[in-house]
């Protein structure tokens, strides 16, 4: 694994933040996993791993931002968009805006990066020349 020295600092900026989104989540299945409550055990395994997988997920996508891979921006976007509205639903009907707007605010942030000019130029770059 390399770094692709032509990434824009922008994307790598965006690939740490959704890195240690993914690095809350595996903290969130943990905590699912070992803290009591109405759920049996076997449940708890099934919530835990699934948000562990999703986890997992968002951290290799986070790496694979820093590391430089322009195919990782779209399922970026998309996940930032999901946790948007996560963020919308934990603010207003949940009434818990001291979590909702600083999730929210980190999304924008991230959208922003991935939505800038350099990051998108340098995702629609490629790598042959123009047969012209």
């Amino acid at each position: 694994m390399q770094l692709d020295p032509g990434t824009p600092k922008a994307a790598r900026v965006a690939g740490v933040i959704v890195g240690l989104q993914g690095l809350v989540g595996v903290v969130f299945a943990v905590v699912l996993l070992v803290a009591p409550g109405s759920l049996r055990l076997s449940d708890r395994l099934g919530e835990a791993g699934f948000f562990l997988v999703i986890a997992a997920a968002v951290v290799a996508l986070g790496v694979a931002l820093v590391l430089g891979k322009r195919g990782a921006r779209s399922p970026v976007v998309v996940t930032e968009l999901i946790l948007l509205g996560i963020a919308g639903y934990v603010s207003v009907p949940s009434s818990q805006l001291e979590w909702g707007i600083p999730i929210a605010a980190v999304c924008v942030y991230t959208l922003y990066l991935l939505l800038s000019a350099p990051v998108r130029e340098w995702v629609m770059a490629t790598s042959e020349k123009d047969p012209d």
